[in-house]
């Protein structure tokens, strides 16, 4: 059964299929659709999952041998195999020889790219696409490009008109993992209610002189002096302490899942949409810091979320710093604070 990514939350809703193969090359929106895959399962039972990434060289074997053991020693779960290429022969034997004879309490959340035509028609292919649900995931333009993005608006509480829309799709440019951070700014910012274009300008504007993505460069390259010299701009163009809370916090949740990581980095990467440019650099930052300063990096920004809040005293953009000078301190070193 083939559904678009609209219609995914729905059949959730209903029921669950043994099988839910989820292809594309748009990363937000097959990240969040397999979000909702297993967030449903989760909540029907199946409390369990097996995670594997199949790459070059991947042995098939573990997934038939999972739909074997499943029932003789664990409760319901869900086979979560990412791919970043077609199967292989083996993969393609494998995949059609689970659908001929699924485990009755498992099921199997498969996530590839963008498949050809022809990879459409192959047995495997077909054999799940009866057995299960398949949702393709295409890039977004034009009109469907300003649908997205006002459901996505409206997710946050936020109205715009055909005028702000199109700003913002002018902004982003079809890149719907710069158009998510985009509204999230925009909550930040406004909160809830109705938007004018002139905010949407104010937001993009801000973000076009002193961006908080090079803040976030400089942290993970280890920089504390630029981190200083950067906080400084911000501060001074008047951006709100909220939205580079955000961006920070973002670096921190990432580097804290890149080192719990136990596969492939690169898959993480592909998952959150990081480009090509920023991989060396957070590889590094996630070698360079310990788990200890990253949790401690994680307590600073619960403070300075209370601060911002005004549930604590203290200077936000001090808060912020100490932030930024946690995440370029080496391991276990201790830096004097100066509020920018």
């Amino acid at each position: 059964m083939r559904l678009s990514v609209e219609q995914l939350a729905e059949q959730l809703q209903r029921r669950l299929a043994p099988v839910y193969l989820l292809s594309g090359d748009e990363p937000l929106q097959l990240t969040e659709a397999a979000d909702a895959v297993r967030q449903a399962a989760k909540a029907a039972g199946y409390g369990d999952r097996e995670l594997w990434y199949g790459e070059a060289g991947f042995d098939w074997g573990q997934l038939l041998e999972a739909c074997d053991t499943c029932a003789l020693f664990g409760g319901r779960r869900v086979l979560d195999l990412r791919l970043t290429a077609k199967p292989d022969k083996a993969g393609a034997a494998a995949l059609l020889r689970y659908a001929e004879r699924p485990p009755e309490d498992a099921i199997l959340l498969l996530t590839l790219p963008r498949l050809a035509a022809a990879e459409q028609k192959s047995r495997w292919f077909q054999a799940l696409d009866r057995l299960g649900v398949v949702v393709q995931v295409w890039p977004l333009e034009g009109e469907k490009l300003l649908r997205w993005l006002d459901r996505r608006l409206a997710a946050k509480g936020l109205l715009v008109d055909q005028g702000g829309l199109r700003l913002l799709a002018a902004r982003v440019e079809g890149n719907l993992l710069a158009a998510a951070q985009e509204i999230e700014k925009l909550h930040i910012l406004y909160g809830k209610g109705r938007l004018s274009d002139e905010q949407i300008l104010k937001a993009v504007a801000d973000s076009a002189r002193y961006d908080v993505f090079d803040l976030a460069e400089e942290v993970v390259r280890g920089q504390p002096a630029k981190v200083y010299r950067v906080l400084l701009g911000l501060k001074a163009e008047g951006v709100a302490p909220a939205v580079v809370l955000w961006a920070l916090a973002r670096e921190i949740r990432l580097l804290v899942q890149l080192q719990a990581e136990t596969g492939a980095p690169e898959a993480l990467f592909a998952r959150h949409g990081v480009w090509e440019s920023r991989r060396a650099a957070l590889s590094a930052a996630a070698r360079r810091l310990d788990r200890a300063g990253l949790h401690r990096a994680l307590l600073l920004a619960a403070r300075a979320d209370r601060i911002i809040k005004g549930l604590e005293k203290g200077d936000a953009w001090d808060a912020l710093l100490q932030i930024g000078l946690c995440l370029t301190a080496p391991a276990g070193a201790t830096l004097p604070v100066k509020p920018p």
